[in-house]
């Protein structure tokens, strides 16, 4: 009796040892990190950079564990976050614009362990440091945006059909049409309920009419709405998660919250404003034709080559798509070998593709890469002090400017773009590189590295003073059998740390709270099974029985107790955000070990030390 197979034993001793292999990485924390990449994205750091990067540091005397090249950029780990944040302001000072300066986080776990997916916990911004940012997506701005351009295609439609307009403008959240006459009333409503038909059934618009003085009152409808503000806010989020790679930020968390707001949290990051720029950067392409040399000055514009070596050209001011009617991009190579960028619009954009090269076959066509780009200048203060200054422009260069030789609609290539990591850079900023929406900083907070240092001291001390206190309880009470839930608490703290580093989940400061309840509810269930045998004991049954007893008949009760409180931690992981979501998965996961600890670890124990055994006396 109380015995288990040795498949069983053979269960237990693979669930531990998976906990403690990935709980190992933990023994390895992350360093503080520079990570120094030129600010030309088609050149890779070099020794010559290397090079001026460790004069630097040396220069000023700042200690460093190591500096070297790491795939296309200069890695710099430091012993501590006071030496980071004094190499990132030297190395800032003196490259200015040449590098881009970004705090990182550098992993020390050994390869053996990276091999198998192994990597320490993942902390968040309240233990690593970090920035915050609520932003908010202003949909009044992307809905009129939408309203200007659906009001430009009706006009531009009804030009091409020969309806003739009296009068269209945009009116508040409406588009008012007035026509000449009964007939171009008729055309023109025949244009909008035809249009008015998608594919899934819904009306796109709202339409009032009225035959007798040829009006037209056009509106988005509801749904409409919802479908431009969840596009928006989808696209802006895309973009954002995109665009904060850039700071080689280790766990960034981006997500959306609630109908308009979206979420940044940047660990790690400690300078406010450069991620706000980063944040903020745009990219977009302009697509214009060459002028020709007896083009009027007041119709064209001279632009340099992104290749300096080419100089510059002039191209007509009217653009004939931007980058907002891309819908997709992608890198490859052309028949040579060289890097392209391949190019799908939308219908309008396809359109309007279509009617500016119908009737320019044998002209160039050139593609503008317009950036809004950051310039520092080191400046002195009012005392004397050495700061930086920063201010934005918007560049605009040619990337190519090649001879149309066909007839383009929505696909089309865009060659001469460079290095392929240039193409696949330039594919990645059309795809998500264009804010559908406008949007303000609504909140913003900054974590110091320092207060992360101390959240993380804190958080264990208190699972340590916790476990101890559950460990001398435990002992004191329930003697052997306490000393047996004690080595369960251990593997279960193991085995929490273990499978959280597998499934890459985000440690908080409420997520150590979530192991600090843990580690009292872990040992819960022991408290019920040990109560239950002593009643046993109590009843007149044997030593081995009151053991068998016990367990069977808590089994229930522990999973009960314990399945609503897995539930109540799912529901707060659904609804809830950022730290929140951090203790449910703590929460979600000690649940799940503490189980296992409880009724088979502890059991196996137990069993080991009582089980077939002739026991005539049993203290619990």
């Amino acid at each position: 009796m109380n015995r288990f197979s040795v498949l069983t034993y053979a269960f237990i001793l693979m669930v531990l040892s998976i906990g403690v292999i990935y709980s190992l990485p933990n023994l390895y924390p992350a360093k503080p990190a520079i990570q120094i990449a030129y600010t030309d994205s088609g050149k890779s750091a070099d020794q010559s950079l290397l090079n001026q990067v460790e004069d630097i540091l040396n220069g000023q005397e700042i200690s460093t564990e190591s500096v070297g090249l790491k795939e296309n950029n200069i890695v710099a780990k430091f012993n501590s976050f006071d030496d980071q944040l004094a190499g990132k302001a030297a190395l800032q000072k003196t490259l200015l614009d040449q590098a881009i300066v970004a705090l990182n986080l550098e992993p020390s776990t050994p390869q053996w362990l990276r091999n198998i997916g192994g990597g320490p916990l993942k902390l968040g911004l309240d233990l690593s440091g970090g920035v915050h940012f609520l932003l908010e997506v202003d949909i009044d701005s992307a809905l009129d945006n939408r309203l200007e351009s659906l009001l430009n295609e009706y006009r531009k439609k009804f030009r091409d059909d020969r309806v003739n307009v009296e009068s269209s403008r945009k009116d508040n959240k409406n588009l008012l049409f007035s026509f000449v006459s009964d007939e171009d009333y008729k055309k023109a409503l025949k244009i909008f309920n035809e249009d008015n038909i998608t594919p899934l059934g819904t009306p796109l618009y709202d339409l009032s009419s009225n035959s007798v003085r040829n009006l037209v009152d056009l509106s988005y409808s509801q749904s409409a709405v919802r479908e431009i503000r969840d596009y928006a806010v989808g696209q802006n989020l895309m973009t954002l998660r995109n665009r904060v790679n850039e700071l080689g930020v280790s766990e960034p968390i981006v997500q959306r919250q609630g109908s308009n707001r979206i979420v940044v949290e940047l660990p790690g990051v400690q300078d406010t404003t450069a991620a706000k720029k980063i944040i903020g950067k745009t990219a977009n392409l302009e697509f214009r034709l060459e002028a020709a040399s007896t083009t009027s000055r007041l119709r064209k514009e001279e632009f340099e080559f992104q290749d300096k070596r080419m100089g510059s050209a002039f191209l007509e001011k009217n653009i004939i798509v931007a980058g907002d009617r891309v819908t997709n991009a992608s890198s490859g190579f052309d028949e040579s070998g060289f890097a392209q960028v391949n190019i799908t619009l939308d219908m309008q954009g396809g359109r309007a593709m279509q009617k500016a090269t119908n009737g320019n076959i044998g002209r160039r066509l050139g593609v503008l890469f317009v950036e809004q780009k950051n310039k520092s200048v080191l400046i002195q203060d009012v005392d004397g002090n050495d700061v930086i200054e920063q201010s934005s422009y918007i560049q605009k260069e040619i990337i190519s400017l090649a001879t149309v030789q066909a007839v383009l609609g929505t696909a089309f290539r865009i060659t001469g773009v460079g290095s392929p990591q240039e193409a696949s850079e330039l594919a990645l900023l059309l795809r998500a590189g264009a804010l559908a929406a406008p949007m303000k900083f609504v909140e913003e907070r900054t974590v110091g590295p320092s207060l992360g240092k101390e959240n993380i001291e804190l958080g264990v001390r208190s699972i340590i003073i916790g476990l101890l206190s559950v460990i001398a309880f435990m002992l004191f009470y329930y003697r052997w059998f306490g000393f047996a839930a004690n080595i369960a608490l251990f593997a279960n703290v193991v085995l929490i740390t273990g499978f959280m580093s597998l499934l890459g989940a985000t440690l908080t400061l409420p997520g150590i709270a979530g192991i600090v309840l843990t580690i009292g509810m872990a040992v819960d269930a022991n408290v019920l099974i040990f109560s239950r045998i002593r009643e046993e004991l109590k009843d007149g049954k044997d030593p081995q029985t009151a053991i068998q007893e016990g367990f069977s008949r808590a089994f229930v009760t522990i999973v009960d107790a314990n399945v609503t409180t897995l539930i109540a931690s799912i529901i707060l992981y659904a609804i809830g955000t950022g730290p929140v979501k951090g203790f449910a998965i703590t929460l979600s996961i000690g649940i799940l070990t503490s189980m296992f600890t409880a009724i088979l670890g502890t059991r196996a124990i137990i069993n080991m030390m009582y089980g077939n055994k002739n026991i005539t006396e049993l203290r619990v």
